[in-house]
């Protein structure tokens, strides 16, 4: 139950591409909140914290992450 000499392992482009990608996907949602902060700085405390928070998790659900991860492993958008 050990590797099999025979095979060879042939790294993928797709990762090393993808981890560029999802960094450049947090810088941009960086800089987006960043342009953001004027505006929101003018909120008080008790609305500033609410709103980086809900900012700060909403890019979980807006950036397809889960789906660039399985493209990285298998090479298709979807798990399956």
């Amino acid at each position: 139950m050990g590797i099999d000499p025979r095979h060879h392992y042939q790294p993928s482009w797709r990762k090393p591409a993808g981890m560029f990608l999802i960094l450049a996907m947090i810088l941009g949602w960086a800089i987006l909140i960043g342009s953001l902060s004027s505006w929101i700085g003018r909120l008080p405390m008790w609305g500033q914290v609410p709103a980086y928070v809900f900012l700060g998790l909403i890019w979980i659900w807006l950036l397809p992450l889960r789906r660039l991860l399985a493209w990285m492993e298998t090479g298709r958008w979807r798990r399956g």
